[in-house]
């Protein structure tokens, strides 16, 4: 029985345990434990080396990549002044907000609150945005007061941020805006002396590596990568102070006559240089919006028009060229009409018998109608070419029209005398300008510069010696019995030509709407300026002639050019005369005053001595 019981306990789970257990050997442990903390140290060391070493520059790579920039240094515009250095065009430091479409998204609960600081509907920016997911860059508002900026970064919305930017700012606005043009939101140039200099003026941005934090602020400037090259500055031949006058006596003449639109030049005579050009109707180059783009032609250079009787002194100096007349010669105006086709050339009146100073002072349409039959029609077109019609006047500036002069070829028995008194063909109101200043300039053409110190070389089109007799006949118009005495400037000899043409129709023909120009050179003696005034359709209620309706903007215009520019008077004895007479009056008038006075003192005596004894 016991031996039975034994076998049982032999035979139980864990029976003899105690005696065949392994005994626990802490040792052989640690070098276990050891050996896995050695593996992993080398593990991790082997990691390191490739991530230290190995592999450097691609993880400096992905880590330049989240904080390490390249960003454009903004360049200001150069600047454009007048002559004199007066700033014309400025560019002026302004900020655009822009922002990260990723990380905008990211937090939509915001998006209404900057819709609300940018004044944009919620909705819409958040159509934008979702466009826009893919990408890590999209401007927000463009082109803001830098305070206006700082009040939107102020909301701390994620994902939005600032840069500087340039803006381009006109001092003279509206009286230049023609001749200047603009600038997109970019500081290219769109217009007008912008875009032909765009190159020049616009100068090259900078670039430089920066060191960003998570909300995108530069922590570091790391590196200048590029210097940044200013816009070279422009110096035009514009005199601000003839501008402004000249813009401002053509909106007092449209406003005088009711015109619907107008343009003047100012050339100086000795250099060709451009010193005033104006337009209207005419806009605001610091604010084009809701503005029409009519309004930004520069008509004095793109419009062409016929020229009307400011043809004339070219015609007769082509006759005297080619020796068909001399300045004696007497033409027979009667009886004040001559065929023309099927229609007439007329005169204001029957002038009778004139010679050649008569037609250019009465402005006779039959007189220089028969000088133009006494010319061949090549010699005739190929000194109007000369003169600069039918081709441009290469002054630079974008979309200049080179106006229209038919070749003889394709003359109609009637072309070359209609053209001798100005139709059938067209020219610019700068082409007109730079012609009379050729003849104010003894024969020599120059072409017509917006740019200081650049300097043209003339061309000879014309003998001196009959640029100064159509000179001298041109000076007879601003005098009496001429057709544009109101003209004439006190001190100076103003040599002239008034004009008025009638427009074309929608029918082809002659309407009765008119351009009424004035063009002049002064003073005679000197010449110093040429000046072309056209006013188109003129209200007929009010005067449509040349010498009522453009001739008085000359007078003010060259007055007020002659003094600001210090030019002597060549006419002295009638500016003698005048003060003189002026004195005169001023006597007269205070005698007259005096004995008014000296009889009123009198009658006070007496009546203060018959007065009784208590009264005086």
């Amino acid at each position: 029985m016991r031996e039975r019981i034994g076998g049982l306990l032999r035979d139980r789970p864990g029976a003899g345990k105690s005696r065949n257990r392994v005994r626990y050997n802490p040792r052989n442990r640690l070098f276990l434990v050891g050996g896995v903390l050695g593996l992993c140290s080398l593990a991790l060391v082997a990691r390191a080396f490739t991530l230290q070493v190995v592999n450097a520059d691609f993880y400096r790579r992905q880590g330049d990549e989240r904080i390490l920039r390249e960003i454009e240094i903004p360049t200001s515009r150069g600047m454009i002044t007048d002559r004199n250095g007066e700033p014309l065009a400025v560019s002026t430091p302004v900020e655009s907000v822009w922002g990260n479409p990723q990380e905008l998204l990211k937090a939509p609960e915001r998006i209404p609150e900057l819709a609300a600081v940018l004044g944009v509907p919620a909705d819409g920016l958040t159509r934008k945005l979702t466009q826009r997911a893919d990408r890590e860059f999209m401007y927000l508002k463009r082109r803001i007061n830098p305070d206006q900026a700082r009040a939107i970064l102020s909301h701390n919305i994620p994902g939005v941020y600032s840069q500087r930017e340039f803006r381009r700012f006109y001092p003279q606005g509206e009286a230049l805006a023609h001749v200047l043009g603009f600038t997109n939101i970019d500081d290219r140039g769109q217009e007008g002396l912008e875009l032909a200099f765009d190159e020049w003026l616009r100068g090259t941005p900078g670039s430089k590596r920066v060191i960003r934090d998570s909300r995108g602020r530069i922590v570091e400037n790391v590196e200048l990568i590029e210097a940044a090259q200013p816009g070279h500055e422009l110096t035009l031949t514009i005199d601000r102070r003839i501008q402004y006058l000249t813009f401002r006596e053509l909106r007092a003449t449209l406003e005088r006559t009711g015109a619907s639109s107008g343009s003047a030049v100012v050339l100086d005579v000795a250099t060709g240089e451009i010193l005033a050009m104006a337009n209207l109707p005419t806009y605001n180059p610091n604010a084009l919006g809701g503005q029409p783009s009519d309004a930004r032609r520069n008509r004095a250079v793109t419009d062409v028009i016929e020229p009307g009787s400011t043809m004339k002194p070219l015609t007769v100096a082509a006759a005297l060229e080619a020796g068909a007349i001399t300045t004696s010669t007497v033409i027979d105006t009667s009886p004040g009409w001559m065929p023309n086709g099927r229609f007439r050339t007329s005169d204001f009146r029957n002038y009778g018998v004139l010679d050649v100073t008569g037609i250019i002072r009465k402005s006779s349409n039959v007189g220089v109608s028969k000088i133009v039959h006494r010319l061949q029609d090549q010699p005739y077109y190929d000194f109007l070419h000369r003169m600069g019609y039918g081709q441009s006047t290469h002054s630079g500036f974008p979309g200049e029209s080179a106006g229209v002069l038919t070749p003889p070829s394709r003359w109609s028995g009637t072309t070359k005398q209609t053209m001798s008194y100005g139709y059938g063909l067209s020219a610019t109101p700068l082409q007109i300008a730079s012609a009379y200043a050729a003849l104010g300039n003894g024969g020599k053409l120059i072409a017509p510069t917006f740019v200081k110190g650049q300097r043209n070389d003339p061309a000879q089109v014309l003998d001196p010696r009959i640029a100064r007799q159509v000179l001298r006949m041109m000076q007879t118009v601003t005098e009496t019995g001429g057709t544009a005495t109101q003209a004439a400037i006190l001190g100076y000899h103003v040599a002239g030509k008034s004009g008025t043409a009638r427009k074309f129709n929608s029918s082809g023909g002659y309407s009765r709407r008119y351009i009424s120009f004035f063009a002049g050179v002064v003073p005679v003696e000197n010449p110093r300026f040429s000046m072309v005034v056209v006013i188109d359709d003129p209200d007929p209620a009010k005067g449509y002639y040349g010498g009522l309706v453009s001739a008085p903007m000359f007078k003010t215009v060259m007055d007020g050019a002659l003094r600001l520019m210090d030019v002597p008077p060549d006419d002295i004895e009638t500016w003698l005369a005048a003060q003189a007479a002026e004195e005169a009056k001023r006597h007269k008038a205070d005698g007259r005053a005096a004995s008014v006075a000296g009889a009123g003192a009198a009658t006070l005596a007496a009546q203060a001595a018959a007065a009784p004894e208590g009264v005086r």
